[in-house]
């Protein structure tokens, strides 16, 4: 922890808790998506407004290498609005703020923008394997401090995502893979500036 640093002074990105990756029958379903949302849950008091919920949806016309993507994924070329892009009840009625982006890095000028210079971002969501990752390394180059909050995170598979925190484990100090309780605990400590 940096010395008079606090993590409700970061912000904390919920990364893609949307309908796709948790209902069960999507064939984009994350196993381990209520986890990760009970995770997610035990952070947000302590961010109040400081949270940004992300969403993932797809672009009105793929480009380059996404158009081989969407033909291997044709059900998600809808749009925005698509009932499948929705973040679930819990999470749509909680959000203070949520970004959209066509990419799996959800470190997009807008999100960084949110990350006060020098700042933290605390992440949370899915996949940790995808879209988690994607965005931890963005903004690791970008110089800005990441925790990863392992518990409040889910990839496709158990397997999946332990190799994802454990490559991002490498990229420390930039990158720190933490718990909802290393959180909690930090957060009721006294910082002394």
């Amino acid at each position: 922890m940096t010395a008079g640093t606090h993590p409700s002074d970061g912000l904390l990105a919920v990364i893609d808790m949307q309908r796709v990756f948790a209902e069960p029958d999507s064939p984009w379903a994350t196993p381990r998506f209520d986890a990760a949302a009970a995770g997610v849950r035990r952070l947000l008091p302590v961010f109040g407004e400081r949270v940004t919920f992300t969403r993932f949806v797809a672009p009105d016309k793929p480009a380059g290498i996404w158009r081989a993507y969407y033909e291997q994924w044709p059900f998600a070329l809808r749009p925005p609005h698509s009932r499948l892009w929705e973040l679930t009840d819990e999470f749509a009625a909680r959000a203070p703020h949520v970004m959209d982006a066509t990419t799996f890095g959800k470190w997009t000028p807008e999100l960084a923008e949110r990350v006060s210079a020098g700042g933290r971002l605390l992440l949370a969501g899915v996949s940790t394997d995808c879209c988690v990752l994607s965005t931890a390394l963005a903004a690791a180059d970008a110089g800005t401090e990441v925790w990863v909050v392992a518990d409040a995170c889910a990839g496709v598979d158990d397997d999946t995502h332990a190799a994802a925190l454990r490559v991002m484990g490498l990229y420390g100090p930039h990158i720190r893979v933490v718990t909802v309780d290393d959180v909690l605990t930090e957060a009721g400590r006294t910082v002394i500036a």
